[in-house]
């Protein structure tokens, strides 16, 4: 291609909503250009990005034996009411009628249409496993659509799912996409961590986040810094602690606590460490089709994980209390405590099951229990609320927790029967019985990876492409396009790249050097041949995108050299 023939709009100024570097360069650059709030266009270069991403997503799927398939991006809303996802996933989900009045939706994700296109025509055991994916356009209707292709409203997706008839081999091929997820990060050039994750929505379990690191990722991680183990904040535990403070030693009984309402102030009016206090967290927790107060219980050293809390009771939404509204219930806000508690719902975290000495609230204005023995509390709802904290034991080994920010780019999850149950996809298993197929899925933002390249791979001066990710490999730059000799040449090395299969274009424009320059930079091509003045020499220099070094070499060994450096 040459730059003269070629459709790449760059721009001086960034689009006025746009933070993360991927927003600013992909549009000053020409990749993409944005049509409303959340939507896109992506241009020639964009283009090109994303079709070398799915290529290789491509071929990592058919070396698994997966097996590609195109569904209709409009699904019918029935499907959604079988699996009883409709209202769950609620306004993100675009709905509209036809002109029959038919219901119909603009599928964000497509487990409902792939158990759709399985049931009644897979029927055996003997068809099994088998594993089909598809790289599609998904809508998804974001409340708040922003920065650019991070958190777009339309997107290009590869979502997979596969189908087995026991968990076990469930688990082998749940390994193997991990597997080829690893490998399409790693020939992307991409930086990554596979992390365990909430399953959120889609349902399951198994589930795991793989993340690109980058400083201006929206998920915060916490990785261990001596093992592999990684988790979403939302889903990341802890070990046990080693350290314990020094137990306090007090009988049980009620202590008059005037105005004591935090912890802070309920660990200094008994000179205690916080972790023998109990902090009440309220909350109104939010279902399809009702709602309900809960209080979460937690040691008052530690900070409530909403998501955990949510899936503890098995929410949708958790929504903060008023004073009033815990009032209206016979609630002291501030004095709250899980003994003879009979008017809300009670989950307690599971680092407070049988813990002794406690100080806690006696569900009186002004009140507090000391020396409480929660063994007491007998049948009571236990999970994991706790958010991790960096400096937190690792579960896996003796290092220490850390955070870090991510972008999610692969998200797959252990599904089992959450689908293919309600949706009555079933075969017949060896024993001639029917048994719903047990699932697994595998997404991966496609159009996200191109943004996520540019947050892991950029400098002030615009994109650094990978070189499996770049739209062309060497972009040979004639510095001055009236010097024949030298646009000659230019033309020669240009044709002798694209004929080694080296992806390369023809910077032939009529513009001033220093435009074109910064064009380059901006664009990112991993390599910029420029044809200048050092032609009197036989020479032409190598402008190396990602490092800025600028190599001299002799024109006839221009290809040997280029050759070289691309590896």
């Amino acid at each position: 291609m040459r730059f003269s023939k070629a459709y790449i709009p760059t721009t001086k100024e960034a689009p006025k909503d746009a933070i993360l570097p991927s927003h600013i360069y992909l549009s000053r650059a020409g990749f993409v250009t944005q049509v409303a709030s959340g939507l896109y266009n992506f241009l020639p270069l964009g283009k090109r990005v994303m079709r070398k991403i799915e290529t290789i997503i491509h071929e990592e799927m058919a070396a698994c034996d997966a097996l590609e398939v195109d569904l209709s991006f409009v699904t019918p809303a029935e499907l959604w009411q079988e699996s009883g996802r409709i209202e769950k996933f609620g306004k993100e989900l675009l709905r509209f009628r036809d002109r029959k009045e038919n219901l119909f939706v603009l599928g964000p994700t497509h487990e409902e249409m792939m158990v759709s296109i399985v049931r009644n025509r897979v029927t055996s055991y003997k068809q099994l496993p088998l594993n089909v994916y598809q790289v599609k356009t998904k809508f998804r209707d974001e409340a708040r659509p922003r920065f650019g292709l991070m958190r777009a409203r339309e997107f290009v997706m590869k979502d997979g799912y596969s189908f087995h008839s026991s968990t076990e081999d469930l688990d082998r091929e749940f390994d193997a996409m991990e597997a080829a997820y690893k490998r399409i990060l790693t020939r992307l050039g991409l930086q990554f961590r596979v992390v365990e994750a909430d399953s959120g929505a889609i349902g399951g379990s198994g589930s795991k986040e793989l993340m690109v690191l980058a400083n201006s990722g929206e998920d915060t991680l916490a990785v261990c810094d001596s093992c592999e183990y990684g988790a979403n904040i939302e889903a990341a535990q802890r070990s046990k602690r080693i350290t314990i403070p020094e137990a306090p030693k007090a009988e049980f009984m009620k202590f008059k606590t005037p105005d004591i309402k935090s912890i802070e102030d309920l660990s200094a009016f008994f000179h205690v460490d916080s972790y023998y206090t109990l902090k009440a967290v309220v909350m109104r927790a939010v279902f399809a089709d009702s709602t309900q107060p809960v209080c979460f219980f937690i040691r008052g050293c530690d900070t409530l994980q909403e998501v955990k809390a949510c899936n503890s009771v098995g929410a949708i939404d958790l929504v903060e209390m008023s004073v009033s509204e815990l009032t209206d219930l016979g609630l002291v806000a501030g004095f709250m405590g899980p003994l003879d508690q009979d008017k809300i719902r009670i989950v307690m975290d599971n680092d407070t099951r049988n813990a002794k000495a406690m100080i806690c609230g006696a569900n009186e204005l002004d009140y507090h229990f000391v020396g409480v023995d929660l063994s007491v509390m007998g049948d009571v709802s236990y999970a994991d609320l706790v958010a991790v904290s960096e400096g937190d034991g690792c579960p896996r080994c003796s290092g220490k927790l850390e955070y870090t920010k991510g972008i999610e780019v692969g998200h797959i999850f252990k599904l089992g029967t959450t689908y293919s149950a309600p949706l009555k996809a079933e075969y017949l298993d060896e024993n001639g019985r029917s048994t719903p197929f047990i699932m697994g899925t595998y997404g991966m933002g496609v159009s996200r990876l191109v943004a996520a390249v540019i947050e892991q791979h950029h400098d002030e001066k615009g994109c650094i492409w990978t070189h499996a990710t770049a739209p062309y490999m060497v972009n040979v730059m004639v510095s001055n396009i009236k010097e024949e000799t030298h646009l000659e040449f230019a033309t020669t090395l240009y044709t002798t790249l694209n004929e080694n299969k080296i992806e390369t274009i023809l910077d032939d424009r009529k513009d001033r050097f220093g435009f074109k320059m910064s064009d380059a930079e901006l664009i990112g091509f991993p390599f910029t041949v420029i044809v200048g003045k050092e032609m009197e020499n036989d020479q032409v220099q190598i402008m190396v995108r990602k490092s800025g070094e600028m190599i001299t070499v002799a024109t006839h060994d221009v290809v040997q050299k280029l050759k070289e450096l691309i590896g």
